[in-house]
C-alpha cells in the first residue's frame, strides 16, 4: 500500500488547494466560503518517482460552531489515524488562531510525524511572516503558496524523504470497479456507501445537500477491488442558484465519465420523480452501467410496497433504461444491501464482454435474413461486414453501404438481437454504423510503384505536368531548326 498523507488544519487556510496542487488536479472543491469541505476526500500524487495518497479534509473545530463540526472532527480524526504523515496548513495571511494552538497540542500527542506548512506565503518578501508562528513550538514551519507554488517543491522532497523505502509500496495492478452513487438530494448516498463498506466514511445528516464534493473510497470484497464514487445531489436546473451547489452538481454529473457502473438512488417514500428519470438519462448520456436501487424501502406503506410497480412506473419515464436491473434496498437498516455487490459484478461483467467477430456475424447474418432491412431509395441496403471494437460499453460496428438509411427502429431491432444471442441484457450497447467503400489497397504505395510508364509520377497532376514541359522542349527544338535554315 502506499504511504497516506493527511492535509489538516482550521477552515479556510487553504488545504483543498494545496491538494489540488500536490495531486496536480483540480478535483477538490475549492472557495472562499469556510467549510466547504466535509469528508476526506483521496488523491494519488507523485514526487521524485516516489508514489503517495493525500487526503484533504475539512476543517477541524472544536467547538460547535457548525451543524456538521462534529462529524468532520470525526472525519480527521480517522485520517490522522490512518496516515504514514500529517501536514498541518496554517494560514500565512491571517495569522494564528486559538484552534492552531489546540490542534497543534493535539498532533504532538497523537501522531510522530508531523510537517508543519504556512500557506498563502506568495514570495520571499512574505516570508517574514513565518516568525509568529515559531511561538507555536515549531522548529520547521515550511512557507508554500497551493495557489501559486512558491515553496512546494521544497516541501514535497522532505516529505518524500521521510516515507519508507519505496519497495514496501508494492504497485497494485488489482482491477478496479468503478461505481458512482448518484441521484437526488437526501436519497440516502453517503449512508448506502457506509454500510457498504462497512465504516462512518462519509459525513450523513438529515440536511440536504450534506456531499458537496465527489468522493471516493475504495474497499475490497470476496478478492475484488471497488471504488464507490459519492456525489452531490442532482437537483432540477432551475433550482440550482449556489455558485459551489452548481460546481457540485457538475462535478456530481463528471464522476459518471469515470464510473463503470452507476447506482441510481430512488427515494422509495417519494417514489420515482421526473428528477430520476433526468438522472438517469445522465447515466444513460455517458454510456456507463446502471442499476436502479429503491432506497428507504423501510419507509413505503405496506400496502404498496410492490418492486413491480416501482420497476413499471420507472419504466414509463426511462424506457431507454429498460435493461437496467433493479432493487430495493434500505441502508439504514442493512435490508438486502449486499445484493448490490452481486448485482453490481453481474452488470460490469456484461460492460467489459468482448463477443467474438464470427459471432457477431452471424448474428447480423441471420437478423437481416429474417427481418430484411427496408430500402434505400429502390436500392436494397447490404450489411457487409459486422464486428465488436470496444468494451466499457460493447460497442459494435456493421458496415454498409447506406448507413444513413438504418431506420432508427431497425437499428433498435438489430440492437435487441444483439443482446438476445449474446446475453448482454443488462447492460448499455453501442451499434455504429459505417460505409464501406469497397476500395481495399493492397498494392505498393504511389511513391513506389514498379510501373516503368507511370515510375517517378506520383499522380495525374504531374505527370501533366511533364508531359508540357516535354511539348515545350519539342517547340524550342523546331524552332531553333527553323532560325538556322534561315
Amino acid at each position: 500500500m502506499k504511504p497516506i498523507v493527511a492535509i489538516i488544519g482550521r477552515p479556510n487556510v487553504g488545504k483543498s488547494t494545496l491538494f489540488n496542487r500536490i495531486t496536480r488536479s483540480r478535483t477538490a472543491l475549492v472557495d472562499n466560503m469556510p467549510g466547504v469541505t466535509r469528508d476526506r476526500h483521496y488523491g494519488e500524487a507523485l514526487w521524485n518517482d516516489a508514489p503517495f495518497l493525500v487526503v484533504d479534509t475539512g476543517g477541524y473545530l472544536i467547538d460547535d460552531e457548525d451543524a456538521f463540526a462534529g462529524a468532520i472532527r470525526d472525519q480527521v480524526t480517522q485520517a490522522v489515524a490512518e496516515a504514514d504523515a500529517v501536514v498541518m496548513v496554517l494560514d500565512g495571511k491571517g495569522g494564528i488562531s486559538p484552534y492552531d494552538r489546540d490542534l497543534v497540542t493535539i498532533l504532538r500527542e497523537s501522531h510522530p510525524k508531523v510537517f508543519y506548512v504556512v500557506n498563502k506565503i506568495d514570495g520571499e518578501r512574505q516570508e517574514e511572516n513565518l516568525y509568529d508562528f515559531y511561538s507555536l513550538g515549531i522548529e520547521h514551519p515550511y512557507p508554500v503558496s497551493g495557489e501559486h507554488g512558491y515553496g512546494v517543491p521544497d516541501f514535497l522532497d522532505d516529505l518524500v524523504a521521510s516515507f519508507p523505502e519505496a519497495a514496501a509500496y508494492p504497485k497494485e495492478d488489482d482491477e478496479i470497479i468503478n461505481v458512482a452513487v448518484v441521484g437526488r438530494p437526501n436519497a440516502g448516498k453517503s449512508s448506502l456507501i457506509n454500510r457498504l463498506t462497512g465504516q462512518q466514511r462519509l459525513v450523513v445528516s438529515d440536511v440536504a445537500g450534506t456531499t458537496r464534493d465527489a468522493v471516493d473510497t475504495m474497499m475490497k470484497r470476496d478478492g475484488q477491488l471497488y471504488r464507490f464514487i459519492d456525489t452531490a445531489g442532482i437537483r432540477r436546473k432551475g433550482k440550482v442558484k449556489d455558485k459551489l451547489e452548481k460546481f457540485s452538481v457538475l462535478k456530481a454529473i463528471k464522476s459518471m465519465d469515470r464510473c463503470d457502473v452507476a447506482l441510481i438512488l430512488i427515494d422509495s417514500s417519494e417514489g420515482v420523480t421526473d428528477q430520476d428519470v433526468t438522472v438517469a438519462g445522465y447515466a444513460h448520456d455517458k454510456g456507463c452501467g446502471v442499476i436502479f436501487v429503491f432506497n428507504k424501502w423501510d419507509l413505503v406503506p405496506a400496502g404498496e410496497k410492490s418492486p413491480k410497480l416501482f420497476k413499471e412506473r420507472l419504466d414509463m419515464g426511462a424506457k431507454f433504461l429498460s435493461f437496467a436491473p433493479f432493487t430495493t434496498i434500505s441502508a439504514l437498516t442493512g435490508q438486502r444491501v449486499e445484493k448490490i455487490f452481486s448485482q453490481i459484478r453481474g452488470v460490469y461483467d456484461q460492460y467489459n464482454t468482448r463477443v467474438s467477430t464470427g459471432d457477431v456475424n452471424r448474428i447480423i447474418e441471420w437478423a437481416t435474413e429474417r427481418t430484411p432491412p427496408p430500402l434505400h431509395k429502390g436500392k436494397r441496403l447490404k450489411f457487409f461486414y459486422n464486428t465488436q471494437v470496444a468494451v466499457k460499453p460493447p460497442t459494435f460496428v456493421s458496415f454498409v453501404n447506406y448507413p444513413d438509411a438504418v431506420h432508427f427502429s431497425y437499428r433498435r431491432f438489430l440492437m435487441n438481437q444483439v443482446r438476445e444471442f449474446t446475453e448482454l441484457d443488462q447492460t448499455p450497447i453501442k451499434h455504429i454504423f459505417r460505409e464501406k467503400t469497397g476500395r481495399m489497397e493492397f498494392g505498393p504505395k504511389p511513391e513506389e510503384n514498379t510501373n516503368t510508364r507511370n515510375k517517378g509520377h506520383k499522380d495525374k497532376e504531374s505527370r501533366n505536368k511533364l508531359q508540357k514541359k516535354k511539348e515545350r522542349q519539342k517547340q524550342k527544338v523546331k524552332k531553333l531548326k527553323r532560325d538556322g535554315q534561315q
